[in-house]
């Protein structure tokens, strides 16, 4: 099987950002996204091409364009967002994003009308209908299609440094789960979800892509799930480990981080040096301490074994970084990561507004709405 990788510039990016559609009243989700995106079909807006439906019809899907800088594709996210408000507002329906919802039981919901979403939904049966999870992905053009997989190996190794910063799924159906990001162990149940496997040259995926097509686990390259993947369609590296976002300038700063670590590691096999690895078993524990204790968690960081907090691993990846985000013009984005890390990631403030309202989980999803309206609100007090 011959896979074709698509001509894309160095380090341009692209944004995906999955939404929950909510009631103001309740904070429950509401499956209205066919009668929202009529809506914004009747808007003519031309924003209107860049909002979808996902699998549950309380969801919509957000993309850009491709921006040359993460302040282009952030100004596209929130053209879109601002697009949208201009139907939800009128409807009263409110916008919010997470890795989770903080107490919405997954038989209240609707899977949206189309053939793949039944089809997966049939394949995956109870797995698949508990998919109220919410994501990002985030993609970085690559120019040569022999730089992906030891790109995607190497990024790997900084998969839980995004997912303890990007973490935001602390509750699960009403529960607190002890997880900072419960969805990251929830999608990985889906069949050729969760961490990439180590392939050492473009073959080699080709190869993987044919032995799972012909074995009917997938029927393309785009039903790959991997936390990191190769998209050969756009030719990017789609990173996908990510929860959902509580607001557009924290998205920036994963998507700066994502963006200035690719182009490194570009740099770095422009220069003939080789990507550093770790052993994948090292991989699945960073990915697990990463989901249960946030920025909280110890990483693994070379074949030694060697390990450190993930906040000070983190602080020192930014600086180290800053040249080249400088180079792509998404300082300003990547420095956001130093403010998430003294200011709490959204799973941090989850849990506060948890404990400030007595345990009451409406208030959690009235703190996640606001934030996605206006921003991160000051820390509350211990």
């Amino acid at each position: 099987m011959t896979i074709e990788f698509a001509s894309s510039a160095r380090s341009t990016v692209g944004l995906e950002w999955e939404v929950m559609l909510a009631d103001p009243a309740t904070g429950d989700l509401v499956g209205r996204a066919p009668e929202l995106l009529t809506a914004l079909e009747a808007q003519s807006a031309p924003e209107r091409h860049t909002v979808t439906g996902e699998l549950l019809t309380n969801t919509i899907e957000v993309t850009s364009g491709i921006g040359t800088t993460v302040a282009d594709a952030v100004a596209d996210i929130g053209a879109a967002i601002d697009a949208v408000r201009r139907a939800t507002d009128p409807a009263g329906i409110e916008l919010l994003s997470a890795g989770s919802h903080p107490f919405a039981q997954w038989f209240h919901q609707r899977v949206t009308d189309k053939t793949r979403y039944r089809k997966l939904i049939e394949r995956t049966q109870w797995w698949g209908r508990n998919m109220m999870i919410w994501g990002i992905h985030v993609h970085i053009g690559v120019e040569d299609r022999a730089k992906v997989l030891p790109i995607v190996g190497a990024l790997t190794s900084y998969l839980p440094h995004l997912q303890a910063l990007a973490a935001s799924s602390p509750y699960w159906a009403g529960e607190r789960t002890g997880y900072a990001s419960n969805r990251a162990l929830v999608f990985q149940q889906l069949p050729t979800a969760g961490l990439p496997w180590a392939l050492e040259s473009w073959t080699e995926f080709e190869r993987y892509v044919d032995d799972m097509t012909r074995t009917g686990v997938m029927s393309d390259a785009s039903e790959i799930r991997w936390d990191i993947r190769p998209a050969p369609r756009w030719g990017t590296i789609e990173v996908r480990a990510c929860d959902g976002m509580s607001t557009l300038g924290e998205l920036a700063s994963v998507a700066a981080l994502t963006q200035s670590l690719v182009e490194f590691f570009s740099r770095e096999l422009d220069e003939g040096r080789a990507l550093p690895m770790l052993p994948a078993w090292f991989h699945r524990e960073n990915k697990w301490r990463a989901a249960r204790y946030g920025l909280d968690a110890d990483v693994i960081v070379d074949r030694a074994g060697s390990q450190v907090p993930v906040r000070e691993h983190l602080d020192a990846v930014v600086d180290d970084l800053m040249p080249i985000a400088r180079d792509l013009r998404c300082a300003d984005e990547l420095a956001g990561v130093h403010s998430i890390l003294s200011e709490g990631a959204s799973y941090e403030r989850q849990l506060a507004a948890a404990h400030h309202a007595d345990g009451d989980l409406r208030a959690v999803v009235h703190h996640l709405i606001d934030e996605f309206r206006n921003g991160p609100a000051a820390p509350l007090p211990d």
